[in-house]
């Protein structure tokens, strides 16, 4: 019998494979701006690119791969970055790391180029911003001067952040510092694929900031941040089901999630009216369906050895 994450991630794939069509920046139903355009793709090809690393991958996401495929070999998928002045290099290298095996690498290799020395280095950039630059310089295979991970630790979100209890609503961190904290926690361990190079006082504090921040979120029905926290809980070496808090916001996910498998907002606050158009709520459930199926999909596979 399948599971609370199980059916999470069969439903919201579900969901993604049915509006691939939103997903694709020249097709008639995607967003009009450059940037949502091309951000929903890159997270697509994140999740597909997670996905293949599986000991199993699934099936479900086949219509998926193919549409990454078939992008990052056309030369118009990464001139929309330069439609992206604020990301655009950012958007390039990840176009860059997320690359499928196998593809005529010309249009990433020509936009590689494009990436100027200093982008790559630490300068005036804080410890998650190089951190977020050193990961993905490293998976594209790009020469780069971002310090050691080891080096960056002690000042990580992940150990430099301290909860306070200031934030809007009692959160332990405000939202941005809530996701700058996951997503060092997504770099450092590879999105569950190494661990994260965290140990002693520095692990315990992380997961105690984690367990808060999930029990935060679980509570007011912050549904893409818990679906995020779980993940890290994950990555910090922990087994979300068997916690507290863990499950607790796996079962926020749960109740959160449609009968057609997609998470209809950020939150509950956020989540908008029926009325709204296909292209409306696409834009609003996209990226939490899609994180939760990520999370579902990497705490469900077993850890790799």
């Amino acid at each position: 019998m399948a599971g609370p994450l199980e059916r999470l991630a069969a439903g919201a794939l579900g969901w993604l494979g049915g509006n691939l069509d939103h997903f694709d920046p020249f097709s008639a139903s995607a967003r009009p701006a450059a940037h949502g355009r091309a951000k929903a793709a890159l997270e697509l090809a994140l999740l597909c690119h997670c996905a293949a690393r599986l000991a199993e991958p699934p099936d479900t996401l086949g219509g998926a791969t193919a549409l990454v495929r078939k992008l990052w070999q056309d030369p118009d998928f990464p001139r929309l970055f330069d439609g992206v002045p604020r990301h655009g290099d950012t958007y390039g290298l990840i176009y860059a790391a997320l690359a499928p095996d196998g593809i005529d690498t010309t249009q990433v290799r020509a936009r590689l180029a494009l990436l100027e020395p200093e982008f790559l280095s630490p300068r005036d950039k804080s410890p998650y911003q190089r951190i977020e630059i050193r990961h993905y310089a490293d998976k594209a295979g790009v020469r780069h001067t971002v310090e050691p991970y080891a080096e960056l630790l002690a000042h990580s979100p992940l150990v430099a952040y301290r909860a306070d209890g200031s934030a809007q609503d009692g959160a332990p961190l405000s939202t941005p510092q809530a996701y700058a904290l996951t997503h060092t926690a997504f770099y450092l361990g590879d999105f569950g694929r190494t661990a994260p190079g965290l140990g002693g006082g520095a692990l315990a504090h992380a997961r105690d900031l984690v367990g808060r921040l999930l029990r935060h979120s679980a509570e007011h029905d912050l549904w893409d941040l818990a679906a995020e926290l779980v993940l890290t809980q994950f990555i910090l070496g922990s087994e979300p089901l068997d916690t507290p808090e863990g499950a607790a916001a796996v079962a926020c996910l749960a109740r959160a999630q449609r009968p057609d498998g997609a998470l209809p907002a950020r939150s509950a606050a956020l989540a908008q009216e029926s009325s709204a158009s296909p292209g409306e709520f696409f834009a609003q459930a996209y990226h939490t369906t899609l994180v939760t199926a990520l999370t579902a999909l990497i705490v469900t596979s077993p850890r790799p050895s």
